[in-house]
């Protein structure tokens, strides 16, 4: 049983690591595609696979350390803090979003089109559902809250990726301005309620902050 939970936890850690490749890709192409385009919607997303980035380091990070053999103490704490992260990324996802596509509805701003933002959007529609599968079934064998909650985050940023090529298209084939910024604001209650969980999970691990990691 332990030489298999080993195996999960190794496996678990590939995936963080390809996960993290797979959203810097994602992060750059899309911030560029978004600065040039002036979209609310593709910035918005790149931020989401920015916070994805350090989320799926964090837990990594977390992973790794249970692998090494750290003590349960330590497990805990890592734990705990994987999921703070997890909390605070979507707390600031919400807030740049929140801000942006506010400002830009107001002021009415268009976004143009983007070949370089429909691309990496199909691309990522293809790559999340995959990374979702996968975070879910080591989740689950490992009991671990915190890949489960980035399981929930990588799902966030699938439901965001057909929104935002949703308001791309209607942007572009309609006219309608304000579907780019109100695609973004789609965002921010599912964000506000995955970001509100991790935070109550983190809340109830408890440690002996004594110990050192």
């Amino acid at each position: 049983m332990e030489t298999e939970r080993k195996n999960d936890l190794k496996k678990a850690r590939t995936l963080q690591i390809w996960n993290v490749i797979y959203d810097t890709i994602e992060v750059i192409v899309s911030l560029i595609a978004g600065i040039t385009a002036n979209s609310s919607a593709l910035i918005g997303w790149a931020l989401d696979s920015t916070i994805e980035v350090i989320s799926a380091a964090t837990l990594g990070w977390r992973l790794h350390g249970e692998l090494k053999g750290i003590d349960e103490e330590k497990v805990k704490k890592r734990k705990k803090i994987t999921l703070y992260v997890i909390a605070v990324s979507f707390t600031l996802v919400c807030i740049f979003i929140s801000y942006d596509s506010i400002t830009k509805l107001l002021s009415q701003e268009t976004a143009s089109w983007s070949t370089m933002g429909l691309i990496i959007l199909i691309i990522s529609l293809i790559i999340n559902p995959i990374l979702i599968y996968f975070k879910r079934k080591y989740g689950h064998k490992l009991d671990s809250p915190a890949l489960l909650a980035d399981a929930k985050d990588t799902f966030i940023c699938l439901y965001q990726t057909v929104v935002v090529l949703a308001g791309l298209l209607l942007v572009n084939w309609l006219g309608w301005w304000w579907a780019d910024p109100v695609s973004a604001l789609l965002i921010v209650p599912y964000a506000a309620k995955e970001g509100y969980e991790a935070y109550n999970k983190a809340k109830n691990i408890n440690y002996n902050t004594a110990q050192n990691d």
